[in-house]
């Protein structure tokens, strides 16, 4: 009688579990921010930078430019220049500072007669305005001139950009001409001649950033489009009859949108350096108006008494520009799609 054996497989539950061994399907948007996630430094500078923005937009309910900008003349004596105090067990929060030349340090909150149960969580300044309030201020400004600037930048960049690198010809070496000349001028002429005609203030910084930042933004996607234009999907659309302006902005765009918002993460912390530098040789904003870099500036002379004034603007200046750079620089990898080295 014949021998009959079954065989069965071992290892599997069943067949259904054996289709599941493949990976899922992402879209590149979604496969984008899985590798996002994972780069652990990008990810949780972009956390940081929405808390920075949801607080610059928030504070406008519960912390206007007046109210941070006004002081009591009368009342200077008493609250100028205190240190930072949350309750008086706290190292470093608890409203004593220690002079030079002086044994122990002093409680400044009891020797200028503040009034009690008044704290300030990051101090005053030299009138008696919180730092705290001026550093909020401070922020929202200087992100809103990075922030505008740079939608400005990639407005015309990109526009520019397009088109010098997808019509090609004697038009791009017009157009990439014209960006020489445009590159050439030194960009604290043109703030000095914003200075003149509009005088010193938040309009002035963006429209000079705007002048000339987006050239490098131009640069950049010119360069991409001469390599895409060449590509087999543009000569399958322009067989298919659309037209050259659709098919820049419908089909190369999309394609090179990547290396765009990597340009505009690090566009942005170059353009708050920018205005801090330019407050810090008096181009910046109008006074008593404060933005993170006249915060720096007006507390230079009194780094040796009281540190503070300066470091907590300059930390939020380092923070916000190397939160940008870290979340740049993560986006370059996550959207690059050769970075992806799983099997």
């Amino acid at each position: 009688m014949e021998d009959t054996r079954t065989f069965k497989l071992v290892g599997v539950g069943s067949r259904d579990s054996q289709e599941k061994i493949q990976k899922p399907t992402l879209s590149f948007i979604q496969d984008a921010w899985r590798r996002l996630k994972k780069n652990k430094l990008a990810f949780v500078a972009l956390w940081f930078l929405v808390a920075m923005m949801a607080l610059a937009l928030i504070s406008t309910a519960f912390v206007s430019r007046e109210d941070a900008n006004n002081f009591n003349s009368d009342k200077v004596t008493t609250y100028r220049n205190l240190p930072p105090k949350i309750s008086e067990q706290l190292p470093f929060w608890n409203g004593t500072i220690k002079y030079s030349g002086v044994a122990k340090k002093i409680d400044v909150y009891k020797e200028q007669k503040v009034p009690r149960g008044r704290k300030f969580i990051l101090g005053t300044d030299n009138l008696g305005r919180s730092v705290a309030k001026r550093v909020i201020v401070g922020v929202r400004i200087s992100l809103l001139i990075a922030i505008v600037a740079t939608l400005i930048d990639l407005l015309i960049g990109v526009s520019y950009g397009l088109i010098s690198g997808f019509v090609g010809g004697r038009t791009d070496t017009i157009m990439q001409r014209i960006i020489e000349v445009i590159s050439s001028i030194p960009n604290l002429v043109i703030v000095t001649m914003l200075g003149l005609l509009l005088g010193n203030g938040v309009t002035a910084i963006i429209i000079s950033i705007a002048i000339v930042g987006w050239t490098a933004m131009a640069r950049q996607v010119r360069n991409m489009t001469l390599s895409y234009k060449e590509r087999d999907f543009v000569l399958a659309s322009r067989t298919l009859g659309e037209s050259s302006l659709r098919i820049a902005f419908k089909h190369i765009l999309p394609n090179i949108s990547g290396i765009i918002i990597v340009q505009i993460m690090m566009t942005v912390p170059s353009a708050i350096m920018y205005e801090a530098v330019l407050s810090a040789i008096n181009l910046g904003v109008k006074p008593p108006t404060a933005s993170l870099g006249s915060l720096i500036t007006d507390a230079q002379e009194y780094l040796q008494y009281y540190p503070y004034q300066l470091v907590i603007p300059a930390m939020a200046l380092v923070l916000i520009s190397l939160a940008f750079i870290l979340l740049g620089d993560g986006l370059r990898d996550a959207l690059d799609p050769k970075s992806n080295t799983e099997e």
